[in-house]
Protein backbone atom coordinates (compact mmCIF):
# COMPACT_ATOMS: atom_id res chain seq x y z
CA UNK A 1 0.00 0.00 0.00
CA UNK A 2 1.54 3.19 -1.13
CA UNK A 3 1.25 6.14 1.00
CA UNK A 4 0.28 9.38 -0.99
CA UNK A 5 -0.61 12.36 0.83
CA UNK A 6 2.05 14.74 1.65
CA UNK A 7 3.93 14.41 5.22
CA UNK A 8 5.17 17.46 5.06
CA UNK A 9 2.13 20.16 3.89
CA UNK A 10 0.08 18.16 6.12
CA UNK A 11 2.11 18.97 9.34
CA UNK A 12 2.46 22.48 8.48
CA UNK A 13 -1.25 22.44 7.85
CA UNK A 14 -1.66 20.85 11.00
CA UNK A 15 0.94 23.44 12.92
CA UNK A 16 -1.21 26.31 11.64
CA UNK A 17 -4.37 23.69 13.43
CA UNK A 18 -6.03 23.43 9.98
CA UNK A 19 -7.53 20.84 8.28
CA UNK A 20 -4.47 18.41 7.36
CA UNK A 21 -5.97 17.92 3.89
CA UNK A 22 -7.39 21.07 2.54
CA UNK A 23 -5.70 23.51 5.01
CA UNK A 24 -8.71 25.58 5.19
CA UNK A 25 -10.83 24.56 7.56
CA UNK A 26 -10.14 24.41 11.60
CA UNK A 27 -8.86 21.42 12.82
CA UNK A 28 -9.15 22.25 16.51
CA UNK A 29 -12.06 24.22 18.53
CA UNK A 30 -12.74 24.84 22.71
CA UNK A 31 -8.58 25.09 22.26
CA UNK A 32 -7.81 21.20 22.32
CA UNK A 33 -11.10 19.54 20.99
CA UNK A 34 -10.92 18.58 17.12
CA UNK A 35 -13.62 18.70 15.39
CA UNK A 36 -15.18 15.31 13.62
CA UNK A 37 -14.99 16.99 10.23
CA UNK A 38 -13.71 19.86 8.05
CA UNK A 39 -15.98 22.40 7.58
CA UNK A 40 -14.66 23.58 4.07
CA UNK A 41 -13.42 19.94 2.32
CA UNK A 42 -15.65 17.70 4.54
CA UNK A 43 -12.46 15.36 5.41
CA UNK A 44 -13.94 13.22 8.40
CA UNK A 45 -11.48 13.87 11.45
CA UNK A 46 -12.85 11.94 14.50
CA UNK A 47 -10.43 9.08 13.70
CA UNK A 48 -7.48 10.80 14.94
CA UNK A 49 -6.06 8.91 18.40
CA UNK A 50 -3.82 11.62 20.04
CA UNK A 51 -4.66 10.98 23.32
CA UNK A 52 -1.18 11.83 25.61
CA UNK A 53 1.24 11.56 23.14
CA UNK A 54 0.87 15.81 22.17
CA UNK A 55 1.44 16.44 25.90
CA UNK A 56 4.17 14.04 26.49
CA UNK A 57 5.53 16.02 23.27
CA UNK A 58 4.99 19.43 24.65
CA UNK A 59 6.13 18.70 28.01
CA UNK A 60 9.69 17.15 26.64
CA UNK A 61 10.28 20.28 24.65
CA UNK A 62 9.95 23.09 26.83
CA UNK A 63 12.05 20.90 29.54
CA UNK A 64 14.28 21.09 26.53
CA UNK A 65 14.40 24.64 26.03
CA UNK A 66 14.04 26.08 29.76
CA UNK A 67 17.00 23.57 31.54
CA UNK A 68 19.47 25.02 29.40
CA UNK A 69 18.00 28.10 29.90
CA UNK A 70 17.90 27.91 33.32
CA UNK A 71 21.23 26.91 33.87
CA UNK A 72 22.46 29.86 31.99
CA UNK A 73 20.41 32.05 33.75
CA UNK A 74 21.32 31.36 37.08
CA UNK A 75 25.22 30.74 36.38
CA UNK A 76 25.50 34.27 34.54
CA UNK A 77 23.22 35.90 37.01
CA UNK A 78 22.25 34.64 40.21
CA UNK A 79 18.79 35.67 40.57
CA UNK A 80 17.03 35.34 43.95
CA UNK A 81 15.32 31.78 44.16
CA UNK A 82 11.77 33.57 43.90
CA UNK A 83 12.47 34.96 40.93
CA UNK A 84 13.79 32.48 39.17
CA UNK A 85 10.55 30.08 40.12
CA UNK A 86 8.27 32.78 39.23
CA UNK A 87 9.71 33.61 36.15
CA UNK A 88 10.17 30.30 34.93
CA UNK A 89 6.83 28.74 36.09
CA UNK A 90 5.51 32.06 33.98
CA UNK A 91 7.87 31.17 31.01
CA UNK A 92 6.79 27.36 31.22
CA UNK A 93 3.09 27.90 31.12
CA UNK A 94 3.01 29.92 28.49
CA UNK A 95 5.14 28.08 26.17
CA UNK A 96 3.13 25.24 27.07
CA UNK A 97 -0.11 26.48 26.51
CA UNK A 98 1.36 27.85 22.96
CA UNK A 99 2.68 24.71 21.84
CA UNK A 100 0.02 22.36 23.25
CA UNK A 101 -2.50 22.92 20.13
CA UNK A 102 0.30 23.65 17.77
CA UNK A 103 1.32 19.93 18.48
CA UNK A 104 -1.88 17.91 18.52
CA UNK A 105 -2.85 19.51 15.27
CA UNK A 106 0.84 18.11 13.76
CA UNK A 107 0.13 14.85 15.20
CA UNK A 108 -3.73 14.61 13.95
CA UNK A 109 -2.38 15.72 10.44
CA UNK A 110 0.64 13.06 10.59
CA UNK A 111 -1.97 10.52 11.38
CA UNK A 112 -3.64 11.65 8.47
CA UNK A 113 -0.91 11.89 6.35
CA UNK A 114 0.52 8.66 7.44
CA UNK A 115 -3.49 7.03 6.68
CA UNK A 116 -3.69 5.87 10.61
CA UNK A 117 -6.24 5.23 13.15
CA UNK A 118 -8.76 4.61 10.45
CA UNK A 119 -7.80 7.47 8.32
CA UNK A 120 -7.56 5.08 5.40
CA UNK A 121 -10.91 3.89 5.36
CA UNK A 122 -13.84 4.51 4.33
CA UNK A 123 -17.01 4.93 6.29
CA UNK A 124 -17.98 1.58 6.32
CA UNK A 125 -14.32 0.22 7.30
CA UNK A 126 -13.41 -0.79 4.02
CA UNK A 127 -9.57 -0.05 3.54
CA UNK A 128 -8.71 2.99 0.80
CA UNK A 129 -7.40 1.88 -2.44
CA UNK A 130 -4.42 4.22 -3.35
CA UNK A 131 -3.39 4.63 -6.54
Amino acid sequence: MSINRPLKAAVLRGWRRCCPRCGKGALLHKYLKVHDRCGSCGQELHHHRADDGPAYLTILIVGHILAPLLHVVFVQFRPEPWIMASGFGAGSVVLCLYLLPRIKGGVVAFQWARKLNGFGTDASGNVLKTR
